[in-house]
């Protein structure tokens, strides 16, 4: 299987979910999302809803947990495994931002099958005395990927983020 590139998306794809989503209806601000969500973009939305989580004492940790327990596809860990076990070179293209993903799969022993993840980046920032974390910016950036071996690539974004693939 040498030289065979399999590309994941990551929501809706290794996990069986958007996280987003999954975020907002677990920590209980859909009601403020579903409010907001025609009155501005996607990441500013979003920047909104984890100023709101952070207001209400949440911490990046239990950011974490809610993403740990987001439900993976059924069949994606074996899937995961066994085409890296034949040689395939796994990577992730996805408009999820990167403390996301990585937190899923490092929750799920997964991080290690994938030679590299182009997605979102994030920043944190401190807050408190007690070091919390208030997940502050999501900093889309637009993907050049350029595919000479490929499997079929199926990428989906939410229509209001600014993310793209380009292949």
């Amino acid at each position: 299987m040498a030289g065979i590139v399999v590309v994941f998306d990551f929501d809706k794809t290794i996990i069986d979910c958007e996280c987003d989503d999954w975020l907002v209806d677990e920590l209980g601000v859909t009601d403020l999302f579903n409010e907001l969500l025609p009155t501005m973009p996607w990441n500013t939305l979003m920047d909104t809803i984890m100023k709101e989580l952070h207001s209400q004492g949440r911490t990046i940790a239990d950011i974490a947990e809610c993403l740990k327990r987001a439900p993976l596809h059924p069949r994606i860990i074996s899937a995961i495994k066994s085409a890296h076990a034949l040689g395939c070179d796994l990577k992730i293209v996805s408009d999820a931002n990167k403390f996301y993903i990585d937190t899923i799969l490092e929750h799920h022993g997964l991080t290690d099958y994938f030679s590299e993840i182009q997605t979102n980046r994030l920043l944190l920032m401190k807050k408190g005395s007690l070091g919390s974390s208030l997940i502050v910016k999501v900093l889309p950036h637009i993907l050049m990927v350029v595919v000479i071996s490929v499997l079929p690539i199926c990428a989906r974004a939410h229509p209001q983020n600014r993310s793209e693939l380009r292949v």
